[in-house]
C-alpha cells in the first residue's frame, strides 16, 4: 500500500535530502573511507522550500 506523505514543500534543488556524504577517495587508517557531510546552500540544511520572495525583473 501506498504511504500517505505530509504535504509539506520540499526543496527543489535537494528534493528533501538536505545532508549528504561524499566520498573524498582516502582511506582512514582503520580503513574506512574519508568522507565529508554536504549541506543543501538552498534550504540551509532544512529539506524545506521557504517562502520565496518577490525580486523585481526589468524596469
Amino acid at each position: 500500500m501506498p504511504q500517505h506523505a505530509p504535504h509539506t514543500p520540499v526543496c527543489r534543488d535537494c528534493d528533501g535530502f538536505p545532508v549528504v556524504a561524499i566520498t573524498t577517495g582516502t582511506r582512514n587508517p582503520d580503513g574506512t573511507r574519508a568522507t565529508l557531510a554536504v549541506t543543501c546552500s538552498t534550504c540551509k540544511g532544512t529539506g524545506r522550500r521557504t517562502a520565496s520572495t518577490l525580486i523585481r525583473a526589468g524596469r
